[in-house]
């Protein structure tokens, strides 16, 4: 993974039970964390395009709870039209503008940690650039198998796809 790469593209890649993914936004670090940081900016491009997403509780603060469901809302998406996918993250630390970290894990519809899913660690990291922000994502799940669970089911795909929301939601809030 290099800044060599295009500015738009997701750079993927995994290292035993660590996924790393990173990619640039033509925006001050500070506005790129505030998309973060607030419940009405997640809902504005939290999830993959075509899906909404509703956050019933938000605390962004270490030990915070963080409650969501995105919900595929285009027709076009076949079988994914009208699902529902569901979240529970738990702030562990943040350090505006520079860090927040956060588990994360699959929920139903009420909040309820759905059995045999995994656990995940993620680190947020936003650096600074002289044209930007550079967002780095670390997710450590329990073993590589996990990893590669949710790598099978589009992890990589869906983010890029959620990011490229996030880059359009940056420029409207500009």
């Amino acid at each position: 993974m290099s800044d060599h790469k295009a500015v738009h593209s997701v750079q993927a890649k995994a290292e035993g039970k660590t996924l790393v993914m990173e990619r640039s936004f033509e925006a001050p670090r500070e506005l790129v964390f505030k998309a973060f940081s607030g419940s009405v900016h997640l809902e504005s491009w939290w999830g993959p395009k075509g899906w909404q997403t509703a956050n019933s509780r938000f605390e962004f603060q270490p030990d915070g709870v963080w409650l969501y469901c995105m919900e595929c809302r285009d027709q076009n998406q076949g079988e994914f039209y009208g699902r529902k996918s569901c979240g529970k993250a738990v702030f562990q630390e943040i350090a505006a503008p520079e860090k927040i970290v956060y588990t994360d894990m699959f929920t139903d519809e009420e909040g309820n940690v759905v059995p045999g899913m995994p656990e995940i660690l993620n680190e947020v990291y936003f650096q600074e650039r002289d044209v930007g922000t550079k967002l780095i994502t670390r997710s450590h799940f329990s073993s590589p198998k996990e990893l590669q669970q949710l790598l099978d089911k589009g992890m990589v795909e869906g983010f890029s796809s959620q990011l490229e929301r996030l880059e359009d939601y940056l420029k409207a809030i500009r």
